[in-house]
């Protein structure tokens, strides 16, 4: 089983690349963020028609989430984090595909930093920090996949000085996503390549792409018993520079 967290950037703008990734690939479990579309101008029906069942959960012009799973509908189970009612951002959404559990999660930005998007950051990852130790307690198969917007390790950016000031490596960022982790969940791109240097983005601005001047924000966290099943994980690198492509890269695990 193939299971991907995909940043589209824009579900509409990127429409071709990702039903043309869909066809090519033919992975199980695709989660998708960043989707920039409400929940009625979601393109179900073009999913569909590429073999996929599909929920979502959208917010007109930025965020939004959605799980696809090839020839079955996903199950909703939860839309959205306790711990903050004010915060209507559609951030996350979580569901059952053929027993196993997978969430699509955009964690916030944080930019600029310090201020309250950062806080907002930080409040986020508690809120996941929360769920996620629910998850772990239901003792199944679970793969927490999406753009976390933390970059974890140094050996995860192409330049530490360039990106020492941004909020996806602040030390609170970091500290958020290992407290995340250490609850007993395995980072699968981490474990396939221990020493780092894979990145999962490549911003549009100067030439990034060209310089492979890119970093890893796009994690898949694996429950003890679906990393007991864990085969490999890697990033399907060569999308990213196909025409008018998203800037992050399919992510993917596979596992038995």
């Amino acid at each position: 089983m193939r299971i991907v967290t995909y940043n589209v950037n824009g579900i509409k703008a990127r429409l071709p690349r990702l039903i043309e990734y869909l066809t090519e690939e033919q992975p199980d479990i695709v989660c998708l963020q960043e989707l920039k579309s409400s929940d009625e101008t979601f393109p179900e029906a073009d999913i569909r028609a590429a073999g996929y069942g599909a929920l979502w959960h959208g917010q007109k012009g930025f965020n939004g989430v959605a799980v696809l799973a090839r020839g079955a509908d996903p199950v909703e189970r939860l839309r959205g984090l306790a711990g903050e009612p004010e915060d209507e951002h559609s951030r996350y959404l979580e569901a059952d595909v053929g027993g196993l559990v997978v969430a699509s999660i955009y964690l916030p930005n944080g930019n600029p930093q310090p201020g309250p998007k950062f806080d907002y950051k930080l409040r986020w990852i508690d809120r996941l920090r929360a769920r996620a130790a629910l998850l772990l307690a239901e003792e199944r198969a679970v793969v927490l996949a999406g753009d976390y917007n933390v970059i974890p390790n140094d050996d995860d950016v192409f330049s530490v000085r360039a990106m020492q000031d941004d909020a996806l490596m602040q030390p609170e960022s970091r500290a958020g996503y290992r407290g995340l982790v250490s609850q007993g969940w395995t980072d699968a791109l981490r474990t396939r390549f221990p020493k780092g240097g894979v990145w999962t983005f490549w911003d549009y601005q100067a030439g990034a792409w060209q310089r492979d001047a890119g970093f890893r924000i796009d994690h898949l966290l694996l429950s003890p018993i679906a990393a007991d099943r864990l085969v490999d994980a890697g990033v399907d690198k060569g999308y990213r520079g196909r025409e008018k492509a998203s800037d992050h890269a399919p992510t993917w695990v596979r596992l038995r």
